[in-house]
C-alpha cells in the first residue's frame, strides 16, 4: 500500500519537506497521517462527517445520542472494558460532537499507537445495547435541563435559531427533549448504519508514526467496514436571514447579551486568517472593544465571533452587560464597528495580533492532539492539509491593507440582524 501523497497538496510547505501522507482503503476510509518525528507521543482520531445538520426533524440529537452510545460497549468489549483499555494505555481520549461532524480521538506515547488505534475502531463499531440505551436517555435529558439553565447556551441556541430557521444548523446538537424522549432504538442503529459507513469518515493520525503501519492497522481493523449503498448525503446548504430583531425574555438571568449579525465567509476561504485576525483586533485582549468599551464600564465583555460552518459564514459581534444598559452597549459596539470599517486598524495592532497568532501556531505543532484537529478542519473544508509552515505564510500575509479590503467586501456595519437576550424585553 503506497500513500498517495501528491493528492494532499504536499508541494505548499514554505520552508521544510511536507511530512503528510494519506491512503484511502477499498470501501472508502480515508487515512491521513501526519509524521512528527521530533515527539515522543501520538493523536489518532475518527471522524464520522455527521452531526446535528444532518438530522431529520423527528430524530433532533440522534447524533450526540450515538456519541453517548459508542462508549457503551462493542461486540468485542462492554463499556467497562473499554474504559479500563483507554487507561491502560494512558489514553488522555474524549469525543464530542458537532453541527457538522462526531469526533472520537485518544493521545498515548507513540509506541501505543497502533493499540489505540484498534480500540477506537472497536469503539465507532458499537453494539448499541438496549439494556443501556434507556439509561444514556435519562442522562441526555439531563444534559438537555442543564443547558436550559445555561445562559450563554439559551443566547447561543437563540441566535442559530433565528438565524437558519428551519435549517437544520438553527438546531440543537443536544436535540430537544420531545425528540430524546421519543426516539426509538432502531432510529439510532439506522443512523450509524447511514451515517459511520466509512465512506463517510476520516481516519487521522499524527505524531511519532511509520505511515505504512498505520495504514496497514486500519486495513485489519477497518477493512471490513460495509461502504454506504447510494453514498451518503451531504445535506442542504443554509439561506441565513440576517436583518430584523429579534427578542429572547430570560427572566431567570440577570445579564442582557446583544449580538449584531452580518455575512461572512464560510470556514476553509481563503481569507481565514484575516477573519480570525479581525475577531482578536476587534474583541481579543487588547483590542478596540477591550479598550473602549469593556475598560470604560459600559459592559462586561465585549468583541467578535467568527461562526464558520462549510458553506455558510457569519460574523457576531456581541455585548454582555447589565439590562438597563443595552442602549449603551448597542450604541458602543456599532461606533466601534463603524471606526474599524471607516478607518481600519494601527500596524503596530495588527502587528501584536500576528505575532499572537504565530507563538499559537508554533505551540500547537508540537502537539500532537492538536494537530489532529487541524488535519480534521483542514481535510473536511479543503480537501488536504495545511503544513504549518503554509499556516504561518497565511499569517505573515496579514496586513492593514488587506484588513481594509476584508472589510469592504464584508462589512460589519448597517442595521444587521439584533439578536436581544436577557430580562429586558428590548428594543
Amino acid at each position: 500500500m503506497s500513500p498517495s501523497v501528491e493528492r494532499l497538496g504536499l508541494l505548499e510547505s514554505v520552508t521544510m519537506p511536507s511530512t503528510y501522507v494519506e491512503h484511502e482503503l477499498p470501501n472508502g476510509l480515508r487515512v491521513v497521517c501526519e509524521v512528527m518525528p521530533t515527539v515522543r507521543s501520538a493523536a489518532v482520531a475518527f471522524c464520522a462527517r455527521t452531526g446535528s445538520r444532518h438530522e431529520d426533524p423527528h430524530v433532533h440529537g440522534v447524533s450526540h445520542f450515538l456519541e453517548h452510545m459508542c462508549f457503551k460497549g462493542t461486540h468485542k468489549r462492554d463499556w467497562r472494558e473499554l474504559t479500563v483499555r483507554f487507561d491502560e494505555l494512558g489514553s488522555i481520549y474524549n469525543a464530542y460532537t458537532g453541527k457538522e461532524h462526531t469526533v472520537y480521538y485518544g493521545w498515548v506515547p507513540a509506541e501505543r499507537v497502533l493499540a489505540q488505534l484498534e480500540l477506537l475502531a472497536d469503539l465507532v463499531r458499537p453494539r448499541l445495547p438496549t439494556d443501556e440505551y434507556e439509561t444514556e436517555r435519562k442522562v441526555i435529558l439531563e444534559e438537555i435541563a442543564m443547558a436550559a439553565d445555561s445562559f450563554d447556551h439559551r443566547v447561543w441556541a437563540f441566535l442559530h435559531e433565528v438565524a437558519f430557521g428551519a435549517h437544520p444548523l438553527g438546531h440543537e446538537i443536544l436535540g430537544e427533549k420531545e425528540t430524546i424522549a421519543a426516539l426509538p432504538h432502531e432510529h439510532l442503529v439506522g443512523y450509524h448504519a447511514r451515517r459511520y459507513a466509512p465512506d463517510n469518515m476520516l481516519l487521522l493520525v499524527a505524531g511519532a508514526i511509520e505511515p505504512e503501519e498505520i495504514f496497514a492497522a486500519a486495513g485489519r481493523y477497518c477493512g471490513q467496514w460495509q461502504r454506504s449503498s447510494n453514498g451518503v448525503p451531504a445535506g442542504a446548504a443554509p439561506e441565513p436571514q440576517l436583518d430584523g430583531v429579534h427578542r429572547l425574555q430570560l427572566e431567570q438571568f440577570q445579564q442582557q447579551s446583544l449580538a449584531l449579525i452580518y455575512p461572512s465567509i464560510p470556514y476553509g476561504a481563503a481569507d481565514e486568517e484575516l477573519t480570525e485576525a479581525f475577531t482578536a483586533l476587534f474583541g481579543g485582549s487588547n483590542s478596540r472593544c477591550y479598550w473602549n468599551i469593556v475598560q470604560k464600564g459600559i459592559c462586561v465583555q465585549a468583541g467578535a465571533v467568527w461562526l464558520a460552518y462549510q458553506d455558510c459564514g457569519l460574523m457576531v459581534l456581541y455585548a454582555d452587560g447589565d439590562a438597563e444598559r443595552c442602549e449603551q452597549m448597542l450604541a458602543a459596539l456599532r461606533e466601534q464597528a463603524e471606526a474599524v470599517c471607516k478607518s481600519g486598524f494601527r500596524p503596530d495592532e495588527v502587528q501584536r495580533v500576528k505575532n499572537h497568532r504565530r507563538t499559537q501556531l508554533a505551540l500547537e505543532a508540537e502537539n500532537p492532539r492538536t494537530r489532529i484537529m487541524h488535519l480534521i478542519d483542514d481535510v473536511e473544508a479543503r480537501g488536504y492539509v495545511r503544513t504549518t509552515d503554509a499556516r504561518m505564510a497565511a499569517v505573515d500575509a496579514v496586513s492593514v491593507k488587506a484588513l481594509s479590503d476584508h472589510l469592504a467586501a464584508y462589512p460589519v456595519t448597517g442595521e444587521g440582524l439584533l439578536i436581544s437576550a436577557g430580562p429586558r424585553v428590548w428594543p
